[in-house]
């Protein structure tokens, strides 16, 4: 198609090129071209390490860890109840995992005030560098 832009009359010869059988060209070279490309068929061979057959379950992630508190006082640590001397040997071992994981507290609305306070008494004894509170954006809408 083409498109005559004033100059001449209806009758005078149009100046301009017809890209249409060049674009047709164009495209047809294209999938040509996409076609004849050489699949990609060769593969590194790596040996993956295989898990142990007994493996370990280790209470401490390398990533984010849990302490929940229960309405009831419970403390828990990746749900697994725990009193605050095992918090404070687990929070210990943390600081050896290089990044050190990140601590995430979230205590029950209706836990006592004397625990939450112990427990978090127990990570700034310890020295953990990355605490965050979670669960509280639930509780956005109440204020």
């Amino acid at each position: 198609m083409a498109i005559s832009m004033g100059g001449g009359g209806a009758d005078a010869p149009m100046g301009d090129m017809n890209t249409t059988p060049l674009i047709d060209v164009m495209l047809v070279l294209l999938i040509m071209f996409i076609i004849t490309l050489p699949i990609q068929t060769h593969a590194v061979k790596i040996d993956l390490p295989v898990p142990p057959e007994n493996p370990i379950d280790d209470p401490i992630k390398p990533d984010v860890n849990k302490v929940f508190i229960a309405d009831s006082g419970v403390i828990m640590w990746n749900g697994a109840p725990v009193n605050t001397t095992q918090l404070a040997d687990y929070l210990e071992r943390t600081k050896d995992i290089e990044p050190t994981p990140e601590l995430q507290l979230e205590p029950h609305p209706n836990a006592r005030y004397v625990i939450v306070d112990n427990v978090l008494a127990v990570i700034k004894r310890s020295g953990v560098s990355g605490l965050g509170f979670v669960g509280n954006e639930r509780y956005a809408r109440e204020f």
